[in-house]
């Protein structure tokens, strides 16, 4: 029986993109191999949001699908916690695979070193590596870093792990059409796109349901869900708006991460008193959230490396049939523009922008993106993976 090595930091029931594209696509490649090949998912216990920490097995058996959940320590998303949790899951993967063998490595990372993990599993199997990057982690992070000598001496070591991370692949698949041009000058695999994709719950079947929930109210509400990081800049936006906006409007913003003390800080500053702070939660209890909002909210911070990627969260947003308003620049809004009816951009950062949009905008109740939810199905993108996928086996 042949052997899938499965590498996903984040894995169900884990709150997070990371999770939600890997675990019904590692359910699929193991349907797909069934009698050919086992799928085994090294992975974490639940860890994304510090005020969420649902149970789950370290160990599971799922027919030829086998997880392994890795224990991290406790952590709040710092720079720091986030090595110390990575080193942990480094070592025990290889730990846990130093005695086996493999057929294939398949490994999906947002932040290179998951993707750099199964470039050292490949060697050491001697095995195809198919890669599905989802963040351009070396991009992104030379924009973060604010400290000079800390690009001066991080951004080489990262740049030549990347550089050997990728020579090592077999096929790299990127999440984003806006990545491509990232690769010119690197050895060339195979390359495909199969973007991220909407999970069958956030199907609405009739447009109108998605407004079930609804409150008749003079008050609109724009609901952000999701995590509360210096990539979705929420502070350099919600507070500002809100505040101009006044009692007509409500923001309510779900989720944790590690800016979220940095959002709270700058409402009280603002005296945003129309801000509402929720934890994260289950996505059925999500899902009601989103049907009683009026606008669906999404910002990025105004970083040159975001104009290349493609945010999963667009996708959910956009099969609930609400207005998008969406603080995105580059291929984002463009992909916005193209496939999406009812989004209204503004420029990331601009509060300006946005209380324009506010101040003119509607709510409409007769959208229908059917065309786009039947392009976007994650089980028909998952299925096409999967396909992808087993040709290296």
């Amino acid at each position: 029986m042949k052997r899938i090595v499965y590498l996903s930091f984040y894995f169900e029931p884990d709150l997070c993109a990371g999770s939600f594209r890997n675990s019904p696509l590692a359910v699929e490649l193991a349907s797909q191999v069934e009698g050919e090949a086992i799928v085994e998912v090294y992975t974490t216990l639940p860890n994304r949001y510090n005020s969420f920490s649902p149970e789950a097995p370290e160990y599971e058996e799922r027919g030829n699908l086998i997880i392994h959940r890795i224990a991290l320590p406790r952590h709040k998303s710092g720079m720091m916690d986030q090595i110390r949790s990575f080193s942990r899951y480094f070592f025990a993967v290889r730990k846990l695979n130093r005695h086996k063998d493999a057929d294939l490595v398949f490994a999906s990372s947002s932040r290179l070193f998951t993707a750099y993990l199964g470039s050292v599993l490949s060697k050491k199997f001697n095995s195809p590596l198919y890669l599905d990057i989802r963040d351009l982690f070396v991009d992104t992070i030379s924009d973060v870093l604010k400290s000079k000598l800390a690009r001066f001496l991080l951004l080489p070591i990262l740049k030549w792990i990347e550089s050997k991370t990728f020579e090592t692949a077999n096929h790299i698949n990127v999440i984003s059409g806006g990545f491509k041009s990232y690769f010119i000058g690197f050895p060339d695999p195979v390359y495909s796109n199969f973007s991220n994709g909407i999970d069958e719950e956030f199907i609405i079947k009739n447009p109108i349901d998605s407004y079930e929930n609804s409150e008749t109210s003079d008050v609109k509400t724009i609901l952000y869900a999701g995590n509360i990081g210096e990539g979705q800049g929420l502070h350099r936006i919600i507070p500002q708006t809100a505040k101009a906006v006044g009692d007509g409007f409500k923001f309510i913003v779900i989720g944790d991460g590690g800016m979220k003390a940095r959002l709270q800080k700058s409402i009280e500053i603002f005296g945003a008193k129309n801000v509402e702070l929720q934890d994260p939660m289950p996505r059925d209890k999500l899902i009601k959230a989103y049907k009683s909002a009026d606008y669906l909210f999404l910002h990025l911070n105004d970083y040159p490396a975001f104009r290349k990627v493609l945010p999963s969260k667009i996708f959910e947003m956009a099969a609930l049939n609400k207005p998008i308003l969406a603080g995105v620049s580059g291929y984002a809004a463009e992909f916005l523009r193209r496939e999406v009816p009812d989004s209204y951009l503004f420029e990331p950062c601009n509060p300006t922008e946005l209380i324009e949009i506010l101040q003119n905008a509607g709510s409409e109740k007769n959208i229908n993106r059917n065309e786009f939810i039947s392009k976007h199905k994650r089980s028909t993108i998952n299925q096409k993976m999967a396909v992808s996928i087993r040709k290296y086996l």
